[in-house]
């Protein structure tokens, strides 16, 4: 494992979820982002057992861009 991975791997969720500008407020099914070490760990409120999914600045800024250009509207 490379050490960007493993930096990422390895990074504490020790600090604040940040929810979705979408999110009313009036539901915990939010989509939560938290700044990590080497990245950003991405949670779903609905399930806060589940362990976050942990992406590299650069992989998300990438997922960004493709929303951003419309990738993924049906």
């Amino acid at each position: 494992m490379n050490d960007e991975k493993e930096r990422l791997r390895s990074a504490p969720l020790d600090g604040v979820w940040v929810k979705s500008s979408y999110s009313n407020g009036s539901s915990g099914d939010c989509v939560q982002l938290m700044p990590i070490d080497g990245g950003v760990a991405v949670g779903d409120s609905k399930a806060p057992g589940r362990t976050p999914q942990r992406y590299t600045r650069a992989q998300f800024a990438t997922f960004l861009a493709s929303v951003k250009a419309g990738a993924f509207q049906q």
